[in-house]
């Protein structure tokens, strides 16, 4: 019976491997960069080194196969991820060994973590990413997930919390806004930005 439980350390190699499987705009992107690390480098791997207590996880009884991961302060994490791990990161995948476009602007993203801060930080300091691999999906776990985010981040005293996402990915845009989320002022067709306040009932 899956569970959703908080993040144990020993998780990070299934939370990768969820992120890859989901990193095409929902769909499997492994094989699609120069390093299947790569997506996780930059959107699951900084979260659970930061701030592993906003991690939550679906624990089928064998592995990980979803995650919500978040960080309370997307201003102090910009801070630490420059500090901390962009170095590493550089290291792992420097830009001049991309093999692609494709590979080129996702390293570019993961060199410029304030570049995906929306204008409207003030009122919503927190951000997460959720992903849920196909085994789960329309069973409820995605509802909870945000649900149990929400409560943590409300308890630290944060007032909301935003997402940015792909805009092809259409499945995560009606899951998000049939949980609450609203389009920011700040988003763009391009780059959509949705958020919600933590008092939120989801």
């Amino acid at each position: 019976m899956s569970s959703i439980r908080p993040y144990h350390p020993a998780d990070r190699d299934d939370v990768y491997a969820v992120c890859v499987r989901t990193g095409a705009s929902g769909e499997d992107a492994t094989g699609l960069y120069s390093s299947d690390d790569l997506l996780p480098d930059i959107f699951a791997g900084p979260y659970v080194a930061y701030q592993p207590d906003l991690a939550f996880v679906v624990d089928t009884g064998d592995h990980v196969a979803g995650y919500v991961i978040g960080v309370a302060d997307s201003l102090a994490f910009a801070d630490w991820y420059e500090a901390e791990w962009l170095p590493g990161f550089i290291a792992k995948h420097p830009l001049e060994a991309a093999r692609d476009e494709r590979d080129r602007r996702a390293i570019g993203f993961g060199l410029d973590v304030r570049g995906a801060i929306v204008p409207e930080v003030d009122r919503y300091p927190a951000h997460l990413h959720i992903d849920l691999l196909p085994e789960l999906q329309g069973q409820g776990f995605g509802r909870s997930l945000i649900r149990t985010l929400l409560n943590a981040l409300r308890e630290r005293g944060v007032p909301g919390v935003y997402l940015t996402m792909s805009a092809t990915n259409h499945g995560a845009r009606a899951f998000y806004e049939r949980l609450g989320f609203a389009e920011l002022p700040s988003s763009t067709p391009e780059a959509p930005a949705l958020a919600i306040s933590t008092d939120a009932q989801v």
